[in-house]
């Protein structure tokens, strides 16, 4: 009794929302090994000769002081101890008075987290992991309907411009264009390319004020702006940290509410481009699926080609075998030097047996007389065909 898996292998195979994900997973390992390549082949050199330069310094100033290298490595070793709990060898502003205190949990909720203002002590740490669980929780919430009310702004105002281009069209006589208006919907290649537009005039504004105020060149302001707004926060820049920026309270407001636009833009960008994202993953899917069931109609027509019969040097009769399963005997043909030559015969889709011949030097007509059978073979080009006779 044969057990129907049929169930069993539609539970196996994957829906599309799991081929998606997986999908997408790949692409997104394929996309970090290109990353990492390109990052290691850039950076990697330069990092080789900063570690050339830094071990030259060290074995110079140590030659020139007298001081033992490994004495002047455990120095450096509680330098760095102290730099972690917010020490500077110059003078800079206050890191956990009540407006240090303010940009370091803006960073923690907004999951920035430059890095260079972080708790020192237990008890801060454990109160960090309480404080940002539900700080970046509200936030994330936050910039979800700050996203809901930019996409509906934006399709009011697309959908708003559209119309009045179909009332236009109307008074010019060409009604054809705008009766599809009532179910014309803003595209998220639109929205997309207006949030890339707002995101670029932050990140410009933004980039200008701390090319004046930090001292910074417009390309570094702009990756600093990068980095922040999409919460990347590598802290190798970061903003109002100089001294001289305490007294500045325009620049702390200003400094607060570009990072916060800022940050929320590029997260609408982020969700539009990532529509854009799963459109292709779906073109992708639909592509496969095309091949794929163009491979399987392929493989049903040659399914036939895979029926192959070969003529045997001993018998002088052999069968070709067909899609109707009716056997044709075939008779062997032999060369000018009367030696046995061999025919692969492959039925084809219209159900006549094809011998297209391997090696012939000269096929002569010859009678074989079997009983009520008789058959003769003449040359051709491609294949031989049996005549009865």
């Amino acid at each position: 009794m044969k057990k129907d898996f049929s169930c069993c292998c539609s539970s196996l195979i994957p829906s599309r929302e799991t081929t998606s994900f997986y999908l997408l997973g790949v692409l997104i390992a394929l996309y970090m090994l290109a990353g990492a390549a390109t990052f290691s082949s850039l950076e990697r050199p330069a990092e080789l000769q900063a570690h050339q330069v830094w071990e030259r310094r060290l074995r110079d100033f140590s030659r020139e002081h007298k001081i033992s290298c490994e004495d002047l490595k455990r120095l450096l070793r509680h330098y760095e101890e102290a730099r972690t709990a917010g020490i500077r060898t110059e003078r800079g502003r206050a890191l956990w008075d009540i407006p240090g205190a303010f940009y370091f949990v803006g960073t923690v909720v907004s999951t920035i987290g430059f890095g260079v203002t972080a708790p020192s002590t237990v008890t801060g740490k454990v109160f960090l992991v309480f404080y940002g669980l539900l700080g970046c929780s509200a936030t994330i919430l936050f910039f979800n309907l700050f996203l809901e009310r930019v996409i509906t702004l934006l399709s009011l105002h697309i959908f708003w411009c559209h119309g009045r281009r179909s009332r236009h069209s109307r008074l010019e006589g060409r009604a054809s264009e705008s009766d599809g208006n009532e179910d014309w919907k803003p595209s998220v290649y639109q929205i997309t390319l207006i949030l890339f537009v707002a995101v670029l005039l932050v990140a410009c504004v933004a980039a200008s004020l701390y090319s004046a105020m930090e001292g910074w060149t417009y390309l570094e302001s702009l990756y600093f702006c990068f980095v922040a707004f999409s919460t990347v926060g590598f802290g190798d820049f970061v903003s109002g940290q100089r001294e001289h920026h305490e007294d500045t309270q325009a620049y702390q407001v200003a400094n607060c509410l570009l990072m916060l636009l800022g940050v929320c833009c590029t997260y609408s960008l982020f969700n539009a481009i990532s529509v854009i994202i799963k459109q292709g993953l779906n073109w992708m899917l639909k592509m496969l699926a095309w091949m794929y069931s163009g491979a399987v109609q392929y493989r049903l027509q040659l399914q036939p080609l895979f029926k192959l019969c070969f003529c045997d040097s001993e018998p002088t009769i052999c069968y070709c075998e067909d899609d109707s399963l009716h056997r044709q005997r075939v008779q062997a043909v032999f060369s000018s030097a009367h030696s046995m030559l061999w025919r692969s015969s492959v039925p084809s889709a219209i159900g006549k047996c094809l011998c297209d011949e391997a090696k012939v030097e000269t096929v002569c007509h010859r009678n074989y007389d079997r009983g009520q059978d008789n058959y003769s073979y003449e040359k051709n080009e491609d294949y031989a065909t049996p005549l009865p006779t």
